[in-house]
């Protein structure tokens, strides 16, 4: 054999187990060493380092969230490739933000901590998919499917509605652009959630003194925050609107929680403020004043059991209130449990009432 290739094949594999050791040992130096050294050294991502930096996720490395170049396979590579690529050509990015296709991935480390809020997401309404929103027959039959649909279904959605489900139109058949959006959920954690938020890692109390555990506990305000599509921007809760609401000519009182302010950003009436219409929930009747949160998980959005916190078994109609005629006991009744008043039930009241006041 020539020996100037035999010696070129010996050289070969050297190369490539010198290559693999740097690089092993460079891959294994940047998942470990601290953030300030590594990734958010750059300059690009010096917003979402200093933000991160005042949120209650400050003990976390950045990887435990976003994964690491290798995570998620060649998608990965790709993603980190394409980072190092706009970094080196010097591309200037004022904010950078998730797309969708990269939330969603960071959506499944939420659960890693988060198993009971996620479990409870899982189970209720918010974790609804792209096909049963935009593919509904009966809702897309009866109401034009709209840009403003995305305000709440799909808000990180990179595009208009018409890039989501065709035709547009209310005689369909309706079909998904991308097959492949059919069971991504329509409203992830990140709708209400910005992971980035200020906030104070939890503490243990001091065990010391028992008594004084409950007064070392500070008043926490609601870390929800709703996103705004149009502005891309997260608005805090406690900087949202108390909501105004009308029946008729007549204000309803509205709960000022913070968490409720977040609710009727998509729970919402229509431009003229009135009680029930579009997707407003308000409580009114004999519920008025009350929050969304006093009866739904926020998570879960179940309110089974949240009769038991006010009312008894028995009401002092003598009826167990969960079996009254309301459409908690029954979706075909009547007597919406948002709206429901006493004289809606009480019909020999409501008459003597409206007859006295006519006198």
């Amino acid at each position: 054999m020539n020996r100037k290739l035999k010696i070129t094949l010996l050289t070969i594999p050297v190369i490539l187990i010198v290559c693999t050791i740097a690089f092993g040992s460079f891959y294994t130096y940047w998942n470990t060493a601290s953030p300030d050294k590594t990734c958010s050294s750059c300059h690009e991502i010096g917003k979402s380092v200093n933000s991160q930096a005042q949120s209650s996720h400050r003990n976390f490395h950045c990887k435990e969230c976003h994964g690491t170049a290798l995570s998620n396979g060649l998608h990965s590579i790709k993603e980190k490739g394409m980072m190092v690529v706009n970094h080196i050509k010097d591309k200037k990015v004022e904010n950078i933000k998730l797309n969708e296709e990269q939330l969603l991935e960071v959506l499944i480390n939420c659960k890693r901590c988060h198993t009971s809020e996620y479990a409870k997401w899982t189970s209720g309404g918010h974790s609804v998919d792209y096909e049963h929103i935009f593919l509904n027959t009966k809702h897309n039959s009866t109401e034009q499917i709209n840009y403003d649909c995305l305000r709440c279904h799909g808000m990180f959605f990179e595009g208009n509605v018409s890039d989501v489900v065709e035709p547009m139109n209310i005689k369909g058949p309706w079909k998904l652009k991308d097959a492949k959006m059919a069971t991504n959920p329509a409203i992830p954690c990140m709708a209400c959630h910005q992971i980035h938020q200020d906030g104070l890692p939890k503490v243990r109390p001091d065990y010391a003194d028992p008594k004084t555990i409950f007064y070392q506990k500070k008043n926490v305000f609601s870390k929800l925050g709703f996103y705004d599509r149009h502005e891309k921007v997260y608005f805090p809760a406690t900087e949202l609107p108390q909501l105004n609401l009308w029946a008729g000519e007549r204000k309803v009182k509205v709960s000022d929680d913070r968490i409720m302010r977040n609710c009727v950003q998509c729970h919402a009436p229509n431009a003229l403020h009135q009680a029930g219409t579009s997707d407003d929930r308000t409580p009114r009747g004999v519920h008025e004043g009350l929050s969304c949160t006093a009866c739904h998980d926020p998570h879960s959005n179940d309110a089974k059991n949240s009769c038991a916190s006010c009312h008894p078994a028995i009401s002092n109609c003598k009826i167990d209130v969960t079996k009254m005629n309301t459409s908690y006991a029954d979706a075909t009744s009547t007597n919406n449990i948002h709206f429901v008043a006493c004289t809606d039930c009480h019909k020999e009241e409501k008459r003597k009432i409206v007859s006295t006041l006519r006198n």
